[in-house]
């Protein structure tokens, strides 16, 4: 059974399952496992039974998933009897922390209720990407330590982290999904930083921009406002507004990329119609791989752009009751996760009151402008990145969850 409820999460849990079905132990089975579960459409080709989408009810902000806690504990339950009525061996949680950490919680509660003779199912509970515990709330890893079975990792650091507060919790750091995610895009070949920005007054070094356009035409500039709803009604019409006056001082061409088609419609409610904007749905790696500048919610397409060593400007803006309660709670200095891999401000971030219009605008002048500036951003992302580990993240994960379940075989 799997349970992801972003498009992030949709995504992993896609890769996973097509790790474990072509997996030489289960290529060897006589029956073949069965997947189901609740996700978004990449889950469903890769053959998961979803019970319903449950990405299209992915909130933003803590007041939004206030609202709409009815809905989400009917969801929960349904799911929950899901689990009850198939028993699965292993239960999948990925991402979707709030809601994925309740459902183990429950889980295990119900099987250690029921644990005799005439009710013998225990499945292994795997979560897949740490709930962010390190940046706020540490005393939940003890919960983890409690419900869940095996944690994979995909950021360094975490393994560590959970092993000095919670040794008794299974951590297994596999590496990033995106390190292959992006493996078939082809690297365009790289070219003069100021060249590529249409400049001759800037020598260049051994990192040049990978970029495609000509290095007489205006630089590309990506806008990536979110996956939900609410963000991209939130961030876009910030960045169209910044991306208008980035036009006033220097020609530049622009293109929206967003996950799915559904969200299109949210986003042109957004905005007015801007001259030139292209629209893409789903190709953000051949959109990053020819951009020169983008504008970007917090994330995970803030490792995205670092994969591709796109200079950045985030973006992030929530309700005031949610941005009161996290600067309350949150114990680490920023937010985008280039940024916290780093430990400094690699990536500029402009949260909540600072993201205006103007500031995002000026901010994304000077990385275009200032190729210095450009150079030193794009070496530290090489860093970053690097630091994710090598490629095969879902194929090692898949390795970690059969071991688990052959452990318990035993």
């Amino acid at each position: 059974m799997l349970i992801a409820g972003e498009a992030s999460g949709d995504a992993l849990a896609a890769e996973l399952v097509s790790a474990l079905r072509s997996h030489p132990i289960v290529q060897s089975m006589p029956f073949l496992p069965e997947f189901f579960g609740a996700g978004g459409p990449r889950m469903a080709a890769a053959g998961v039974n979803l019970s319903f989408d449950l990405t299209q009810h992915a909130v933003f902000g803590l007041s939004d998933a206030l609202r709409q806690y009815f809905k989400f504990r009917k969801l929960f339950n349904q799911l929950f009897q899901l689990a009850l009525d198939r028993e699965p061996d292993v239960i999948i949680l990925v991402d979707y922390s709030g809601f994925n950490r309740r459902f183990a919680k429950a889980v295990k509660h119900y099987v250690r209720r029921r644990c005799d003779w005439f009710h013998d199912w225990n499945p292994k509970v795997v979560y897949y990407v740490s709930p962010q515990v390190w940046a706020s709330r540490e005393a939940r890893a003890c919960q983890l330590a409690r419900d869940v079975d095996l944690l994979l990792s995909i950021f360094p650091f975490e393994k560590e982290w959970y092993s000095a507060r919670t040794p008794q919790l299974r951590v297994e750091f596999v590496g990033h999904p995106l390190i292959d995610r992006f493996s078939s895009v082809e690297t365009p070949p790289t070219v003069n930083p100021a060249d590529a920005l249409g400049r001759t007054d800037s020598k260049s070094g051994d990192h040049a921009l990978p970029i495609t356009h000509h290095a007489s035409s205006p630089p590309l500039i990506l806008l990536l406002p979110g996956s939900r709803k609410r963000e991209i009604e939130t961030h876009l019409p910030i960045m169209a507004e910044a991306l208008k006056r980035i036009g006033r001082h220097r020609p530049a061409r622009s293109r929206l990329v967003l996950p799915t088609a559904e969200l299109v419609e949210a986003a042109l409610r957004s905005i007015k119609p801007i001259a030139g904007l292209e629209i893409r749905v789903d190709r953000l790696g051949e959109s990053l791989a020819e951009s020169a500048l983008a504008l970007a919610a917090s994330g995970t397409i803030t490792l995205e752009c670092a994969y591709f060593r796109v200079p950045t400007v985030v973006v992030y803006k929530t309700s005031w009751l949610t941005y009161e309660i996290a600067r309350q709670i949150i114990r680490v200095k920023h937010i985008a996760m280039p940024n916290i891999l780093a430990g400094e401000e690699v990536y500029r971030e402009l949260i909540q009151n600072e993201a205006t219009p103007e500031r995002v605008a000026n901010e994304a002048l000077d990385l275009l402008n200032n190729i210095p500036r450009r150079e030193t951003m794009q070496r530290n992302l090489a860093r970053i990145i690097q630091s994710l580990g090598r490629p095969g993240a879902s194929a090692r994960a898949a390795d970690a969850i059969l071991a688990l379940v052959a452990k318990d075989a035993s």
